[in-house]
């Protein structure tokens, strides 16, 4: 059975690097596996020769998608004018990478910095937050490119945590081609439901990552992918379903800090990256047969959660 969604990789499971022969390199590693998409991930967006990296993406046949993750010297949802704006920036140059590599979405945490922060988001920060994604949202539909907000846990953002929440700076962003972003690993810890989670984005949902719990092996952990794929199909979501996982032994210190990656998960990234395509395949192909026949009564699905083995015997 064909898998309708196309599957992707995250880099960073192979490098932080951005140099051309890095990124050439991770490319043809992801496309050997199967996978049709490569996150790249764009810390600072002029580090990437964008005309070298799009011919290698065109000669592996494979396609891209961008991310970001905003600093607190770059965070929008800043009460400082000074600090926003350099954080609209770096969103639109992000926006500009991922139309000069041919790819059209720019996903990853767009609506604020990615760390940990001492206080509430107040309602100046959050405004200035809606204020940015507007214009940067006007920005990227001249390229075609939609931006996908993820949305993280507690501890990596005051601003969204929860898809109802998301749902709402939506609403107040008002722009058609800015989506939901939603990670399997955040919503284990931030959703009470990662079904219902999913119902209630409906057609706002623009992007997905699949990582586990204890960010190793999928399979190891307590996500029930077997149920939020099947959900995922139910609700008509067709876009990227893209793995995502940290290790110390990838990563940079500063990236690992950042993170908060204090050991090695694994590392060996072929056979992560391998097992994690071989997973996701039969999960998804197990999700499409699923749903023969299925029905849904609120938010919990008749017949109970349905246990997946994680292919090549990890779990």
């Amino acid at each position: 059975m064909t898998v309708r969604n196309k599957l992707g990789a995250q880099a960073l499971l192979w490098t932080c690097g951005t140099s051309s022969e890095e990124l050439r390199e991770v490319i043809i590693r992801a496309a050997a596996i199967g996978y049709e998409i490569l996150e790249l991930v764009f810390p600072d967006p002029d580090a990437i020769d964008v005309n070298a990296v799009r011919v290698f993406l065109q000669d592996a046949g494979i396609g891209v998608t961008g991310a970001t993750a905003l600093a607190p010297s770059s965070d929008i949802s800043s009460e400082d004018s000074t600090i926003s704006a350099r954080g609209e920036e770096i969103l639109r140059k992000a926006v500009r990478a991922v139309a000069e590599l041919g790819g059209t979405q720019l996903c990853g945490m767009l609506c604020s910095a990615l760390h940990k922060y001492s206080s509430p988001a107040t309602e100046t920060g959050r405004a200035n937050s809606v204020a940015a994604l507007r214009r940067v949202a006007d920005y990227a539909d001249g390229f075609g490119i939609s931006l996908c907000s993820e949305i993280v846990n507690r501890y990596e953002t005051n601003l969204v945590n929860t898809t109802e929440q998301g749902l709402a700076l939506l609403k107040d962003i008002a722009r058609p081609n800015v989506k939901l972003h939603l990670d399997t690993y955040h919503m284990n810890i931030e959703e009470s439901s990662m079904e219902g989670a999913v119902l209630m984005a409906g057609d706002r949902l623009g992007y997905v990552h699949v990582g586990e719990s204890n960010r190793g092996y999928l399979g190891s952990g307590n996500v029930d992918f077997a149920s939020f794929l099947r959900t995922l199909l139910l609700g008509g979501y067709t876009g990227p379903i893209v793995f995502e996982s940290f290790s110390s032994a990838v990563l940079e210190p500063s990236v690992s800090s950042q993170l908060c990656v204090w050991r090695n998960v694994w590392d060996n990234s072929d056979d992560l990256a391998a097992h994690a395509y071989a997973y996701l395949t039969t999960a998804v192909e197990s999700a499409e047969r699923g749903l023969r026949g299925y029905r849904w009564a609120g938010s919990q699905p008749l017949g109970g959660k349905r246990d997946l083995p994680g292919p090549g015997g990890k779990q």
